[in-house]
């Protein structure tokens, strides 16, 4: 008991400090757990085999799956019809339909394809983007338990509930499993209290702002980077003469001369190109499309014996709008990018992109960019080929925001993603089958109609939160098979043991939701719903009602934008500070928290 509570207390500091990466604590918990011999050696590694994990898996692949064939181009179509230019009905809309959406895909994935499709609505009606994002992303949060599909703290709820029916004491039943709509009653209340919340109080708790990023709407306009980065200027074609001092130099020399324009795009010879890497030579010839205000360039040119030409002659093709811009993305919590520098990515090199800035709470970052370190949800300034940036974005470290053009790929996949979806839910809520196992038809469906290859199937899954989720499990069995949960239940008994069912109740959920604003919801998850079981057994209570508490609370993190990879992803675009997420997320954690214990209680009365 004393090396699993050691092993809990280990996971919540580095989960919350960070000083390790989340899944390598992850492995390196099941790894002691496996050596301690807390659990058989054989069962060690199951959680990977699990039915949880499994269906993480297929759900990921599913929701790549519904992207690829446009149905969310579809839903911005839908939404703007149904919103008619009018930002109370826009709100709603939006907020709806990304609750609906939410009951199907993970909260992470959801938010990742909806903040182009938001941004691309924002730039139409001429709506605030920051009136938007945060009603959409708690939206997620609030509608994610509708089903148990979506939401990691819920599949993984039933693999717990058999560890602690393994573990029971004598006379003890058996705690039935939850179906896949078994938990959809306090899902829809809760998406639903979403909704209202937002129609009703979202002018009062997101006002307008003396903020210039707030007067604007994301796109690829000279007004909005120039109000909101302080990137201002136009784009120009220099050309180096025989005389000129950069024959010979470096890209990355010449940006580091006084006054130098951002250089976006070279020509030396025949071969043109985007995001010039560093290390690239300039010669007699050679056509640099800069970019800078119009004084700048004139006195660089002059000082570099350059030819200055305001008409993009040779570079326009690769300036062409429909083919480049500038835009936005943000840096995902799963991304491999976060704590390296953007010179050490090579950025330019790898992918054909420059970056121009970077926002990062209430700062702009634009000295220096090479040198800076990258942290989960800094918003980057880009430039590049519409094509290079998706597939930049295809291994899902960056999340573009802004609305670039793009071709949807498969759109004649539609009918062939949607059918074999819907065949996955009806395996899950019509048969015996198991939910790993429904899952898997549909997204080996979807590879086997070409909806997606396998290769863009691995891409879409999110292997840092399988690990997590894998790794963790056995700790939650572990506090079952050792007595942790029951010897902690008791200590809670010592103290609220007298209390009515409801105030344990609320105990354990505040205690859960306090957690998972700081620490994974699923670790939050794996350590409280071992203790929430023993104590209803312990108190004759109705198990599966505390164990859902538990599992519902631990998506109530709305109070910081740290409380969940959705949060963190919408906090830059939108331009929120700390105090918002506060202002909207004291009521409408406490709202959450009030319908969550009625409902559940009603469901189990």
């Amino acid at each position: 008991m004393i090396m699993v509570m050691a092993l809990v207390a280990f996971t919540m500091i580095m989960l919350v400090l960070e000083w390790i990466r989340a899944d390598m604590v992850a492995l390196l918990v099941v790894v002691v757990i496996g050596l301690t011999g807390l659990i058989p050696s054989d069962r060690v590694f199951n959680g990977f085999a699990g039915n949880a994990v499994i269906a993480i898996i297929a759900i990921m692949i599913m929701g790549a799956g519904l992207d690829r064939a446009g149905v969310l181009s579809l839903t911005a179509n839908f939404v703007m019809r149904m919103a008619r230019g009018m930002e109370s009905r826009l709100g709603v809309v939006i907020n709806s339909v990304t609750s609906l959406f939410s009951a199907v895909i993970p909260s992470q994935a959801l938010a990742a394809l909806m903040i182009p499709v938001i941004s691309r609505l924002s730039a139409r009606t001429g709506v605030p983007i920051s009136r938007l994002l945060l009603p959409m992303a708690f939206c997620i949060l609030t509608a994610t338990n509708t089903t148990l599909i979506a939401n990691s703290p819920l599949i993984i709820l039933n693999d717990l509930i058999a560890s602690a029916n393994n573990n029971l004491p004598p006379g003890a039943h058996t705690i039935p499993k939850f179906g896949l709509f078994s938990v959809t009653p306090v899902g829809l209340a809760l998406a639903v209290l979403g909704v209202l919340f937002f129609y009703f109080f979202t002018r009062k708790l997101l006002p307008d702002r003396e903020d210039d990023r707030l007067k604007v709407t994301p796109g690829r306009t000279e007004s909005y980077f120039a109000d909101t980065y302080g990137i201002v200027g136009e784009t120009a074609e220099l050309t180096v003469t025989a005389e000129s001092p950069l024959v010979g130099m470096s890209i990355g020399e010449v940006e580091q001369l006084r006054e130098a324009p951002l250089i976006l795009a070279i020509k030396s010879g025949n071969d043109a190109r985007m995001a010039p890497p560093v290390d690239q030579v300039i010669w007699v010839g050679s056509v640099l499309g800069v970019l800078g205000p119009r004084e700048q360039l004139a006195q660089f040119a002059n000082n570099q014996l350059c030819r200055l030409s305001p008409r993009m002659r040779q570079l326009g093709e690769l300036f062409n709008p429909t083919r480049a811009g500038i835009s936005e993305a943000v840096i995902p919590p799963s991304s491999r990018f976060i704590k390296q520098t953007i010179g050490a990515l090579r950025l330019r090199k790898r992918y054909g992109i420059s970056v121009l800035a970077v926002h990062r709470g209430d700062q702009v970052l634009r000295d220096d960019v090479r040198g800076i370190s990258l942290r989960p949800g800094d918003t980057l300034v880009l430039h590049s080929s519409w094509r290079e940036l998706a597939q930049a974005t295809e291994d899902k470290d960056l999340v573009v925001v802004t609305d670039i053009p793009k071709e949807e790929q498969r759109p004649g996949k539609i009918w062939h993603a949607v059918g074999f979806f819907l065949l996955a839910k009806g395996l899950a809520l019509f048969t015996n089958l198991d939910l790993s196992v429904a899952m898997m038809t549909g997204a080996i469906g979807m590879l086997l109609t070409g909806v997606l290859n396998m290769d863009e199937a691995y891409k879409a899954i999110n292997w840092k939160t399988i690990f997590v989720t894998a790794c963790l499990i056995p700790l939650g069995w572990s506090m079952d098979a050792t007595g942790t949960a029951a010897w902690l239940a008791q200590e809670v008994l010592v103290y609220l043991g007298h209390a009515a069912p409801w105030v344990l109740q609320l105990a354990l959920a505040i205690l859960t939701l306090l957690f998972s604003q700081v620490m994974s919801n699923v670790g939050a998850t794996v350590m409280m719903v071992p203790i929430a079981i023993s104590v209803a057994v312990a108190t004759g209570g109705n198990p599966s009602a505390y164990a859902l508490i538990v599992a519902v609370s631990s998506s109530n993190t709305f109070l910081i934008s740290s409380g969940h990879p959705a949060l963190m992803m919408v906090a830059g675009p939108g331009g929120y500070r700390g105090k918002d997420f506060l202002r909207v997320g004291v009521p409408l954690t406490l709202a959450v928290l009030l319908v969550t214990m009625v409902v559940i209680n009603l469901m189990f009365h």
